[in-house]
């Protein structure tokens, strides 16, 4: 990794997640299995399920490394022109990312069966995880890319929010008001040109050390349908029908964790390791403050712990940080950044880094549960 970067051949999200070096090796060892390893979806199909998930946040970065990767392993340019040009089993994917990307608590049974019993076009279950895991994996980074700056802002300065109250209210925000904040558009590029002389996240290979990083300018739109659906609050109204999914339910270390790693072998385990090490890190403020980022997180995402205080959350979460971690959480798109910056004085450069892979780590274990919790509705029904 020094070696690399020393040449400045270290890609910008690299560089940021060495802060930390041993996140970054089970989080480059997870990602390398996902794309490149034995499983039951060809590589061009990975490639391009990555394409779909970074789209929906506008993530041209993703997007187009992806791209890029998706031509070296023998893709069909032709579906690189846009979302209509893939085959009807990847287009059948679209519903399921939407959700997941910003709604995950609607990812119902019903909609594993119809991906898996629609005729000639149908999943398998095992191809179905590995989408499902690979979709997770890139929403979450784009959380990364964007709290980072990665994808056309300054590294380490964070996306920029807007002053007062978070987006909407959850459980967790009832002291600080239940106002709304507009996210506007803001006019924003993205360097691809910077990235072509550096190594990606996910080389082909460890022998091709010198060979150059190779992009592909995509627009992000072409792979998006319904781009005017989002993040949209989890309301605790007892009038609204959806459920919290508690925990004490359904949870990662007893149900999550054994379902992905039966149906997608060794998967659960490099899962597990990621989650494991982000929680180990060392925090400025001990263990509580790294709960309560977790905590917060999962709760804007409808997913309560019953043993958990969370007036914590209050207590140890200022109001400027809560409305970092959410922008960053389910606002991650660059064109819709916000005019106000978050001041990062306080912090270290890998404080700031530790709370962006919190934000990462758990956005991904969230979306993860609700997947493989529908799944698990759809095997015992």
């Amino acid at each position: 990794m020094k070696a690399l970067a020393g040449r400045g051949r270290l890609d910008a999200v690299s560089q940021q997640m060495s802060f930390h070096p041993q996140y970054l090796e089970s989080f480059l060892r997870t990602q390398h299995y996902v794309l490149h390893m034995d499983g039951p979806l060809p590589l061009p199909y990975r490639h391009y399920i990555a394409i779909m998930a970074a789209a929906r946040y506008r993530c041209k970065h993703l997007v187009s490394l992806h791209s890029a990767h998706f031509l070296r392993v023998g893709g069909d340019p032709l579906w690189l022109q846009g979302l209509e040009y893939a085959p009807p089993r990847l287009r059948h994917l679209d519903h399921i990312n939407k959700v997941l990307a910003h709604r995950p608590w609607l990812t119902a049974h019903s909609q594993i069966q119809d991906l898996l019993k629609t005729g000639d076009q149908c999943w398998s279950l095992a191809e179905l995880v590995q989408a499902v895991v690979l979709l997770a994996h890139c929403h979450s980074l784009c959380s990364f890319v964007f709290g980072s700056g990665t994808d056309g802002g300054d590294p380490l300065a964070g996306p920029r929010v807007t002053h007062g109250t978070p987006p909407g209210h959850c459980y967790c925000d009832a002291a600080n008001g239940n106002g709304t904040v507009h996210l506007p558009p803001m006019t924003q590029t993205s360097d691809v040109a910077e990235s072509e002389q550096k190594v990606s996240l996910f080389p082909p290979s460890l022998s091709d050390e010198e060979e150059e990083e190779v992009t592909c300018d995509a627009d992000p739109s072409q792979f998006v349908t319904d781009p005017e659906f989002s993040y949209q609050e989890f309301s605790r109204r007892e009038e609204d029908h959806f459920e919290v999914l508690r925990v004490q339910d359904y949870s990662w270390e007893d149900h999550g964790f054994s379902l992905v790693n039966r149906l997608y072998s060794d998967i659960g385990h490099l899962l597990d390791e990621r989650f494991r090490m982000v929680a180990s890190l060392p925090s400025p403020r001990g263990p509580d403050l790294k709960r309560a980022i977790w905590n917060y997180i999962h709760c804007i995402l409808g997913i309560r712990y019953d043993d958990y205080d969370y007036g914590e959350v209050n207590q140890l979460l200022e109001r400027e940080l809560k409305l970092y971690i959410k922008t960053v959480a389910c606002y991650p798109d660059p064109t819709k950044n916000p005019p106000c910056t978050l001041h990062w004085a306080r912090l270290k450069p890998e404080d700031k880094v530790h709370v962006n892979l919190l934000i990462m780590e758990a956005r991904l274990q969230a979306e993860l549960l609700y997947a493989l919790r529908a799944i698990t509705q759809y095997m015992i029904s």
